[in-house]
């Protein structure tokens, strides 16, 4: 864990905002989650006045955004992650502009399906593969097509089969609330505890076993006592039994968009929003051709079980797109931009009362600051002060929805968004809190 420099700007550091900002918008934002940023031509160089800067996108936040002016709701600065529930990630200019093209054409679905899947397995490193609407979509689909292979028959029963082998096995380490889409396709999940209960429960009536990568349980397993994915992959093929890996939101490591699959799982979920930055609806499925093939004989534009989960035209190009500018990616370059935006929103959260902001780059994971503060002074609960941030009158930056309110994710800002994200949050923990301490609530 790196800590925070000392002091918050020129007044408490001697270093300015200009020194910290100025070095971060030099480097170019082209691997950054937002593109280049608002108030800043494209292909130029010269470095915007930062102050401009924060308040042209602070005015566009406030008032003069879509979202606002058609429907009134408000948008907000992100100090989030890729969170699907607080507007997922932002897609590249590049990404949009082949969506719009996209759009101008007609193609045949199924053509269309079959050539951006073949695309899609070479990044990814897997046999076959198939655009899917969301992770939550390639689960249900991968788990269709464990239940079923290519038998049509079977297919047509779907969510309801009648056969015996409809068994997913599950660690209870590793349920957690998206593990609904494979009971949605039809499964009957048999929950165990470590490995030795998995291998005995292991029989004929098994379709596939499922997991992620999780390192702790949900209920608190200790991390030793969770199975790793790449001894679920192991033990399928000792038992010659199907194996699904949910990778939905684990980018970065970059390595984790083809890890799985290299490993020899037989299925494997990602998400197409989150890292990959494409349509926030899309998703891959990934693995063995049989079971691809299974899977997409069950999706749009068939009118099976996964009939409902269209993908259309444009997103699955703005995917493509999406995979194929990853793969060309300075990965380097874009996390330490993130960790630079890190390094300024810490030193700007120094010098409050009982408050720590540190920054925590420890693995190949993004970079973001994590916070503290003693709850005798400032008398709110991480709960609550998430809930305040995110929903509350006045406030404008939300804040990681996966890990409470302690993590300032800046992966997803655009260059200038930390000058406000840190203005608003440190405004927040020396007065703000005192209007809404004690009365708030961590009902949402």
């Amino acid at each position: 864990m790196k800590k925070a420099a000392p002091g918050r700007g020129d007044e408490r550091s001697g270093l300015s905002r200009r020194d910290f900002i100025g070095a971060t918008v030099v480097a170019g934002v082209s691997g950054a989650c937002g593109e280049t940023s608002t108030g800043m031509n494209a292909g130029s160089e010269a470095v915007p006045d930062l102050e401009t800067l924060a308040t042209t996108i602070e005015e566009k936040i406030e008032r003069d955004n879509i979202y606002t002016r058609l429907l009134g709701v408000k948008a907000h600065l992100p100090g989030h992650g890729h969170a699907t529930a607080l507007g997922g990630s932002r897609m590249p200019a590049d990404v949009i502009e082949a969506m719009q093209e996209a759009n101008d054409y007609f193609v045949m679905m199924d053509e269309l399906t079959v050539a951006a899947g073949k695309r899609a397995a070479e990044v990814v490193k897997a046999e076959a593969a198939l655009i899917t609407s969301g992770a939550s979509g390639g689960l249900l689909l991968g788990t269709a097509a464990c239940l079923t292979g290519t038998d049509e028959e079977k297919m047509r029963a779907l969510p309801n089969p009648t056969w015996p082998k409809r068994e997913c096995i599950i660690q209870k380490a590793h349920r957690y609330p998206y593990d609904f889409a494979l009971q949605a396709a039809g499964a009957t999940l048999v929950e165990v505890e470590g490995r030795e209960q998995l291998m005995n429960a292991i029989g004929e009536n098994t379709a596939f076993i499922f997991g992620l990568p999780r390192h702790v349980a949900l209920s608190g397993t200790l991390a030793t006592e969770v199975l790793q994915p790449e001894e679920l992959i192991e033990i399928s093929k000792q038992a010659s039994v199907s194996v699904m890996i949910d990778g939905a939101s684990r980018l970065p490591p970059t390595g984790n968009l083809t890890i799985f699959n290299e490993l020899g799982a037989d299925l494997v979920v990602v998400s197409g929003g989150k890292g990959l930055r494409g349509p926030q609806s899309t998703g891959i499925l990934s693995g063995r051709s049989d079971l691809i093939e299974a899977a997409r004989m069950q999706a749009a534009p068939n009118d099976l079980i996964g009939r409902g989960m269209k993908v259309g035209k444009e997103e699955i190009i703005g995917l493509i797109v999406a995979l194929n500018r990853y793969a060309q990616l300075d990965h380097a370059a874009e996390r330490t931009e993130w960790k630079q935006k890190a390094e300024y929103l810490a030193a700007e959260l120094q010098g409050i009362d009982s408050f720590t902001a540190e920054v925590v780059d420890e693995s190949e994971r993004a970079p973001y600051v994590e916070i503290d503060w003693d709850q005798g002074v400032i008398p709110m609960s991480h709960r609550e002060v998430r809930d305040h941030l995110r929903r509350r009158p006045g406030q404008r930056v939300a804040l990681s929805s996966l890990f409470g309110s302690r993590r300032i994710q800046t992966r997803c800002m655009r260059d200038g968004e930390e000058v406000l994200v840190a203005r608003w949050v440190r405004e927040f923990f020396t007065e703000g809190y005192k209007s809404v301490a004690g009365g708030a609530t961590s009902s949402l």
